[in-house]
């Protein structure tokens, strides 16, 4: 048996690579940010009218969890829009480890 050759790779290769990347980088996923949740049974969920209020388990301050395509991926603070305070968005504080990440939507 002959040593072998190393493999040489085609001189595009890089052009290529960057080219597999970009069409990766514009996949859709879908982001949510959960703030809470709650459990109720289908007959509660029927007596729910317009200006009801429906408690979730989060407090206040607590972190809101970020899922990305269903899948954990950070945890963050609610925080108002510094360019309109109409709205609000998250400040991620922690980025989930992709082994820690086991929650599914």
């Amino acid at each position: 048996m002959g040593a072998e050759s190393p493999r040489e790779e085609p001189r595009d290769a890089p052009e290529m690579d960057s080219r597999k990347l970009e069409s990766i980088l514009r996949i859709p996923v879908v982001m949510q940010v959960i703030v809470g949740s709650v459990t109720m049974p289908v007959s509660n969920l029927m007596k729910l009218g317009r200006g009801a209020v429906v408690p979730l388990d989060q407090k206040i301050g607590e972190p809101v969890d970020v899922v990305v395509n269903g899948r954990l991926i950070a945890r963050g603070e609610v925080v108002v829009v510094e360019d309109d305070n109409t709205r609000f968005g998250v400040s991620l504080t922690e980025i989930i480890e992709p082994r820690n990440a086991e929650r599914r939507m």
